[in-house]
């Protein structure tokens, strides 16, 4: 009986958990595919195999469904960021980062491409993140880039500049999948397309940051 009782809360908990991400992940469809505005929180239900009562429970509105959808993206988009350390070589450093950034966008190109819409419109349900967490990181990750610059170790370079121009690069691949492989017939889900991607994009931007 006590082991039963031992068990049932951690059990209750894990299936709470996988509960509330089926609805997160149906969630991220259909915001990316229809907005959301255009996104009915029956459709999100009936894709997460809940009733909309219980998706209700979860998230009480559709706006604190977004926002959840949102933040865990940020939590996805922030994660090579966060892994980038000062005590690595400056290069090996930022070309790391910028493998990881381009495996976000070929694992997760529905939650990048929903978090560039959200972007488009303003972030209207997004700037406390991005004036919060999202800051303070990128301002603590800048100081290492400046720091690398004031050794002498990279070419001098404005840290914001830099990181802005790796998103770009690296978020381009998901964000404008269309594009890509209208003009090249390819996608990251190709593995020698990957690898390509991942290469060029290191050299275009190790280049130019490298001291001669």
């Amino acid at each position: 009986m006590t082991q039963g009782a031992v068990h049932t809360p951690g059990k209750r908990t894990r299936a709470v958990s996988a509960k509330k991400q089926a609805i997160l992940s149906a969630a991220l469809e259909s915001f990316s595919q229809y907005g959301i505005h255009g996104t009915r929180l029956e459709q999100v239900a009936e894709r997460s195999g809940v009733s909309k009562t219980n998706l209700l429970y979860y998230y009480p509105s559709k706006e604190a469904l977004y926002v959840a959808v949102l933040q865990q993206i940020l939590d996805i988009w922030l994660a090579p960021l966060k892994a980038f350390r000062e005590e690595l070589a400056p290069l090996v450093a930022i070309k790391e980062y910028i493998r990881l950034k381009l495996e976000v966008s070929r694992d997760f190109p529905q939650a990048s491409r929903l978090f560039c819409m959200e972007m488009l419109q303003g972030a209207p349900l997004l700037q406390g993140e991005l004036t919060g967490d999202l800051k303070t990181l990128v301002d603590e990750k800048s100081a290492i880039v400046a720091g690398w610059v004031a050794a002498g170790k990279l070419t001098p370079v404005d840290p914001h500049h830099l990181i802005f121009m790796i998103w770009a690069a690296t978020q381009h691949y998901a964000d404008f999948a269309s594009q890509v492989e209208a003009v090249t017939g390819k996608t990251l889900q190709d593995e020698h397309f990957f690898q390509s991607a991942v290469e060029n994009v290191q050299r275009l931007i190790i280049e130019g940051i490298r001291v001669r």
